[in-house]
């Protein structure tokens, strides 16, 4: 018979705690005392101590508490996606070896200020082991290592509201008259934080201003520093369904260059794909630099230093050396070149590029220091303002090329426009190279993320001739996003009827049908306000035709010959969003239980 003694209170206003001592066969009895503002909970050879001022433990034991995503932990436990949560014993090490050291000094104090700081945020665990645990210290340290270590590296259970499943799955890896003794700490101001940035993130993706103002005053009113204010957002929305599929695909490919010290064609253009995915979707890019700062991939090892980080070093070494003779320092040629160097970086994953720039900047605050003219300030200053507009208009750009439901304000218009006088000041002409040339050939650009950039383009050049007004290009990229809505409601709409009540769609008696169903169906619900344009649901029906000939006829036969050339001439002739293939592929081999590596293989370049 298992018996279960828990205690729950709250030592202040900040923590809450829940205490739980159970055993399968051992009696229990009082197991713990209050006395002078503190609770001692305790078992021969076993304290552990709750106060206002933290916590202090005596004998075996340790804590663990679940990763929050973006805190450093060992590669080996990042590389295991089975691997959820940190573990901690007391009085443990690591030596020069790499090797777990089992020290006899396991007492301690912590403050709750180092708990949440250095464990999670919100919750963290602590227990200790009474009954058939024998032997000096650090002996028992090893035997709890060795009965719950791989249980509490892995539960699902640690954040569940009520302990009792979490107890009973430990309790299974314990002799029979083994006692566990758990101690449960919670920082109500994280997570009442927590909470409700989940609620809005998860009902808005994007937070309206108002409401990310509302979460501000909560956590100024909560005293929450802004760390930990980052930290828990960034744990909240890699755990949002629709985005940990993708980051932990992008950190699956990073680990693997990390292993081998450098990323290859094939890597990058995968890391890259998820990136563009990830723009798509609205993941929000700080999941992905909090992955690249983890996994740092020296490629140093790849390429020494590549051409065009090279002349990038030299345009910035002439300028630390003073021997920029024009008038503002950096010829536009140079500029040219550093811009260059600046996207091809990003195209490469390329972090020196970065690294080179910090490095500069360092450098160039030195000998001010040291007493060299302002203008070296200036001068830099001038190459990190035009490297400030590129990532700007990269950004929007590629969010209209990339993101459903992105609008371009005329505010944002005109900060384009901005952009586009000054970088042609370098070059006639450079703006369309370096934001529009590359962007268009991207496989992974849709029929309608087409339009709307070709739409951008071609505006952005009117405006400035005079034949066209801001507010008219907004509305004419308002409207292709309108078609683009309307598309994907009709396209869900009518593929539902289609696989639920199995309508017809190949004759045109059969597609007329079809379409008076759809319409009525999305007219009853008000998704639409107006009639399903023909050509639009002729394009509809056109392209379900396209994915069943994929789905049922070419894909069995691309995955049993690995005729990658034969889906790559598909995807780039059918129209079909590439995008929605893929998560079409992924759908078909999870049904179907197939190696997930082979649909990376699949996914890779036919001529790899």
């Amino acid at each position: 018979m298992t018996m279960e003694l828990r205690l729950h209170g709250h030592i202040d206003e900040s923590i809450e705690y829940y205490a739980t001592a159970a055993s399968r066969q051992a009696e229990l009895h009082h197991f713990y005392q209050a006395d002078d503002n503190r609770l001692r909970f305790f078992a021969p050879g076993n304290e552990f101590l709750l106060s206002e001022k933290g916590i202090d433990h005596r004998g075996n034991g340790g804590s663990f508490c679940e990763y929050m995503f973006g805190v450093d932990q060992p590669h080996s436990d990042l590389a295991k996606a089975e691997i959820r949560n940190r573990l901690v014993l007391f009085g443990t090490s690591y030596n020069e070896n790499g090797q777990l050291f089992f020290s006899k000094k396991t007492d301690g104090r912590q403050n709750f200020e180092q708990i949440f700081f250095e464990g999670n945020a919100v919750r963290n665990n602590f227990f200790f082991l009474s009954g058939e645990i024998n032997g000096a210290l650090e002996q028992q340290q090893e035997q709890c290592l060795r009965l719950l270590g791989k249980e509490l590296k892995r539960t699902s259970r640690i954040n569940d509201a009520d302990d009792a499943c979490l107890v009973e799955e430990l309790l299974e890896q314990l002799p029979g008259n083994c006692t566990l003794f758990m101690f449960r700490l919670i920082h109500k101001p994280h997570r009442r934080y927590q909470d409700m940035f989940a609620e809005l993130y998860y009902q808005h993706r994007s937070i309206p201003d108002d409401k990310f103002a509302e979460l501000q005053q909560l956590a100024s009113d909560l005293n929450i520093d802004q760390y930990q204010q980052e930290r828990i957002r960034i744990d909240v929305m890699y755990r949002h369904p629709d985005n940990n599929p993708i980051v932990n695909e992008y950190k699956k490919v990073l680990i693997d260059c990390h292993r081998q010290g450098y990323a290859d064609k094939e890597q990058k253009t995968r890391l890259t794909r998820l990136k563009t995915l990830s723009v798509r979707n609205k993941i929000p890019s700080a999941l992905f630099y909090t992955l690249d700062d983890m996994l740092k991939i020296d490629q140093q090892e790849v390429q020494p230093d590549s051409d065009y980080l090279a002349r990038a070093r030299q345009i910035l070494q002439t300028l630390l050396d003073g021997e920029l003779q024009n008038e503002t320092g950096v010829a536009a040629e140079e500029m040219i070149q550093l811009l260059r160097a600046k996207q091809q970086a990003n195209l490469n994953r390329d972090h020196s590029f970065e690294e080179l720039l910090l490095d500069t900047g360092k450098t160039c605050d030195e000998k001010i220091r040291d007493g060299a003219d302002l203008s070296l300030l200036e001068n830099f200053s001038y190459i990190i303002t035009f490297f400030d507009r590129y990532d700007s208009a990269s950004t929007q750009v590629g969010q209209l090329a990339f993101m459903e439901n992105f609008q371009l304000s005329e505010e944002l218009v005109r900060s384009l426009l901005g952009n586009r006088n000054v970088f042609d000041e370098l070059q006639p002409g450079f703006f369309d190279e370096i934001f529009f040339r590359d962007i268009l050939q991207n496989n992974y650009l849709g029929r309608f993320g087409r339009r709307k950039v070709n739409c951008l383009r071609n505006g952005l050049r009117q405006i400035s001739d005079g034949d066209l007004k801001v507010a008219e290009l907004v509305d004419q990229l308002a409207e292709v996003s309108q078609v683009e809505q309307l598309y994907l409601v009709v396209f869900n709409q009518a593929k539902d009827r289609i696989r639920n009540f199995y309508s017809g769609y190949n004759t045109k008696e059969e597609q007329s049908k079809l379409l008076e169903e759809v319409n009525s169906e999305l007219l009853g619900k008000g998704a639409i306000s107006s009639d399903i344009p023909r050509h639009l649901f002729h394009d509809v029906i056109l392209n379900i035709k396209k994915e069943a000939v994929y789905m049922h006829n070419l894909l069995p036969k691309i995955i049993f010959t690995q005729d990658r050339t034969l889906r790559e001439d598909f995807l780039s002739n059918s129209g079909l969003d590439r995008f929605y293939v893929e998560e079409l592929e992924r759908e078909y081999f999870t049904l179907n239980k197939l190696d997930p590596n082979d649909l990376t293989q699949l996914r890779s370049e036919p001529n790899n």
